[in-house]
């Protein structure tokens, strides 16, 4: 009996292409199925808060540089630890809006977001050495999610 074949590889720009479906549209989705709504409007906020209609497209271009440097770590390593970072930071970033807005619970949220910062941290730890583009490409994920733990936080502590 012989082995079944094994099927031919995805073509790059279809690997990459599933990759920004994956994380944008599952970022989308969770941005539909929880929307801050009056219970968010209702909240104290810091002054830095920054206006609501900054988070969509900061999130799309973050989104989309979080599928590239996971689609970069997947075809360098698809089983490998960095990869399995990856998908456990994504894993916590879609909880986070679940559980700030869905469960209107900023102290949890506040854990989720930590949680998350220390995955995006080991992430580009993993690949600085041997895919420096997929650890740049999370600096500035790294940031936003630094200034969303303190927006948190400060949510948290005011109300």
């Amino acid at each position: 009996m012989q082995p079944a074949p094994t099927p031919p590889p995805l073509p790059r720009w279809l690997s990459l292409a599933l990759f920004v479906v994956f994380v944008l549209g599952g970022g989308l989705l969770i941005g539909m199925l929880f929307q801050p709504g009056d219970w968010y409007a209702s909240l104290e906020k810091p002054a830095f808060t920054p206006p609501g209609r900054v988070f969509a497209p900061v999130w799309t271009v973050l989104y989309i540089m979080i599928a590239v440097a996971g689609w970069r770590t997947w075809r360098r390593e698809p089983a490998g630890l960095a990869m399995q970072v990856w998908f456990g930071q994504l894993a916590f970033n879609f909880m986070w809006t679940s559980v700030f807005f869905g469960m209107q619970q900023p102290g949890l949220g506040f854990l989720v977001i930590v949680i998350m910062a220390g995955l995006i941290i080991l992430f580009i730890r993993l690949t600085w050495s041997h895919d420096r583009v997929s650890a740049v490409l999370f600096l500035p994920y790294l940031a936003w999610t630094v200034f969303a733990a303190v927006l948190d936080g400060a949510i948290w502590g005011l109300n």
